[in-house]
């Protein structure tokens, strides 16, 4: 009986041994392999396989970049470096280096080996290529990347032509240069997006919006909004050209690099006279920090500028969230595309940002916008976008009541929806005193005081002045030329109508505004030229029925007058009533009246002052029209 307990008991420990990890005897065979790893030399092999790549790997990206080698090479490289690892480590194992040169280690004696002096070597190896490692981090540091932003920006400016054609003076503008330009005034060009992803250009473009945004607070700049700084992104101009059609005396610009959380962002003024670099700085930080380094440039433009900024803007608007606001920046990127596809994906994106930080104030207040935009641009149905846009600009108040924008979108549901004149004044007023450099509330303000009215002479000047101010924002001009169009003024606003499709011609609603403007000067021809170049479809069928009209071609009228009532039914019913009164049909221009009144299309507030509905001021059912929409009288507050 013992012998056998003995026997059963043996096979009992080998067992236990050999299927324990943490049995004694594996132990041995780990030891073994370590040793074995390390007397073949693979572990230094690893290690400057490693260090080689990364070496190799910073000056590529850099040269692929300068280049402008399509993304996938970048990627290709990394694949394969990492695909090769694997390979190289296995060669090391398998083969070894002896005086008679490469052989299978299983093939060479161990007393006759020469690994010991074969891992000196690639000591000292590791030791040269970390060496250039550590060369080429400081260059890049230092002197590459100070460089090579500086050359990207300029780079980055040339790649779709000349930008010389200096809109601001095209056709008959009174935009002409001043004498003077203000040691005080700047403009923030886009930062050149150095990052390896291409699409981390919303960042770039986002922390220039920024900087414009924090540097407008200070009442001694002068600061070019982001429309006119943007203007020149892709284009060919000398930093000269670019203060002569801004009329700016310094020029921020830089570059991004965002790889994961970290952060490199280069930034230097120049002043526009001579070309002088006045301040350069390189910031190499973590993502987190992007609020700080924000407040340093811009503080340190406003010192070199000799400027003071508000030390309380945006306090409260920032968020907790490095993921929210990277969220916003990308947001805000689409809604700047300002077309109906883009505004629903910033819609997405200002949405994660809100999950991320339900608190977010910024956030709120661009959501409120963007539901505000298609609502009022017909790329969604008012119903649907008002109480949105209402409810978030609501929040993004009581988060942040300093905030301006939240005020602005519920002065514009107030005019264009609820067509209730007081509080859009109101609301118009508290945006205008949160930030008085804002031409855009003011403007408003004198349309809502006189504008609707007919008086539309103030309204107008202040759109002017923005046009000097920031000559290649398109929205001024936008606005500059409906507002002329509706003063009557039709040479001066076929002239403001020709600058904007200069300075954006795949802009919403330009060509449009070009088509209207040739219709009221009796030029029906160029009238459908302009039209059928429109884009935006809602836009184009909001004028190519009269365009056709005006020259007898009734069928194609027609055709395109019922496409508009199909199609939009719900968001252009007020463009259908202005094309049948272009047309003489009085009765249907007053049914599609009334259905733009009930689904309070933002067109009625322009009823009184419409060229378009010239045929129906005789109809008693005018007068109706103007009472319901409380425009019968003269206006409510003297201006």
């Amino acid at each position: 009986m013992a012998k056998k307990t003995q026997q059963t008991q043996t096979p009992l420990i080998q067992r236990k041994s050999e299927s324990s990890p943490s049995g004694r005897a594996a132990f041995p065979f780990k030891l073994h392999l370590f040793d074995e790893l390390k007397r073949r030399n693979v572990i230094r092999v690893a290690v400057l396989y490693l260090i080689a790549c990364w070496v190799i790997l910073e000056p590529t990206h850099v040269v692929f970049h300068m280049l402008e080698v399509p993304e996938w090479a970048n990627r290709l490289v990394i694949l394969l470096m990492v695909i090769g690892f694997p390979l190289v480590l296995l060669f090391s194992w398998v083969y070894e280096v002896t005086p008679e040169g490469l052989k299978p280690t299983e093939h060479v004696d161990p007393a006759k080996s020469i690994t010991q002096k074969t891992g000196q070597k690639l000591n000292q190896a590791i030791i040269i290529v970390l060496s250039l490692a550590v060369i080429v981090l400081l260059a890049d540091k230092f002197w590459l990347s100070k460089r090579l932003g500086a050359s990207e920006s300029q780079r980055a400016s040339s790649k779709e032509g000349s930008a010389r054609a200096a809109v601001p003076s095209a056709e008959g503008s009174s935009n002409s240069t001043p004498t003077t330009i203000s040691d005080k005034s700047i403009a923030v060009l886009p930062f050149v997006n150095m990052s390896a992803d291409k699409e981390q250009e919303y960042f770039s473009d986002g922390l220039s919006e920024e900087l414009i945004d924090r540097l407008s607070h200070s009442s001694d700049l002068r600061v070019i909004s982001r429309t006119s700084s943007f203007y020149f992104k892709g284009k060919q101009a000398t930093i000269g050209e670019i203060a002569n059609t801004l009329h700016v005396s310094h020029v921020l610009e830089g570059s991004v690099r965002k790889s994961g959380r970290a952060l490199r962002i280069t930034a230097q003024l120049i002043r526009t006279a001579d070309g002088t670099h006045l301040w350069s700085q390189t910031y190499d930080r973590d993502l987190a920090d992007v609020f700080k380094m924000q407040e340093e440039i811009a503080g340190t433009v406003a010192t070199s500028l000799k400027a003071a900024l508000s030390s309380t803007a945006h306090r409260q608007s920032i968020s907790t969230s490095v993921e929210a606001y990277n969220l916003l920046l990308q947001g805000r990127f689409f809604l700047n595309r300002f077309n109906e596809a883009d505004s629903h994906r910033a819609v997405e994106l200002f949405q994660k940002a809100i999950d991320l930080d339900p608190n977010y104030a910024a956030a709120w207040a661009s959501l409120a916008e963007t539901y505000m935009v298609q609502a009022v641009d017909g790329w969604t149905h008012v119903a649907d976008g008002s109480p949105k846009a209402r409810a978030a600009a609501e929040r993004a108040l009581k988060l942040d009541p300093a905030l301006a924008l939240p005020h602005f979108v519920l002065a514009k549901i107030s005019q264009f929806f609820d067509w209730d004149w007081s509080a859009a004044r109101a609301q118009y007023q508290s945006a205008l005193d949160l930030n008085p450099d804002d031409l855009t509330p003011a403007a408003t303000l004198a349309w809502i005081s006189g504008g609707m009215y007919g008086r539309l002479d103030e309204q107008i000047e202040i759109r002017k002045k923005a046009t000097e101010r920031d000559p290649l924002d398109t929205g001024s001009l936008q606005a500059l030329t409906f507002d002329l169009f509706l003063g009557g003024r039709n040479e001066e606003s076929l002239a403001a109508a020709r600058r904007l499709v200069l300075v954006d011609p795949s802009s919403s609603g330009v060509h449009a505004q070009l088509a209207a403007a040739f219709l009221l000067l009796g030029r029906p021809d160029e009238a459908l030229a302009a039209a059928q170049k429109e884009a935006d479809e809602i836009s184009r069928l909001s004028v190519l029925p009269a365009a056709y009209w005006a020259l007898s071609r009734k069928a194609e009228s027609d055709a395109a007058l019922k496409e508009l009532e199909t199609k939009y039914a719900l968001d252009a019913a007020y463009s259908a009533a202005e094309m049948h009164a272009y047309r003489g049909e009085i009765d249907s221009a007053f049914q599609w009246l009334d259905r733009a009144y009930r689904q309070h299309d933002g067109g009625m507030c322009t009823v009184r002052v419409d060229p378009l509905l010239q045929n129906l001021h005789k109809d008693q059912r005018y007068k109706a029209v103007l009472v319901k929409m409380k425009l019968d009288g003269d206006p409510p507050i003297a201006r």
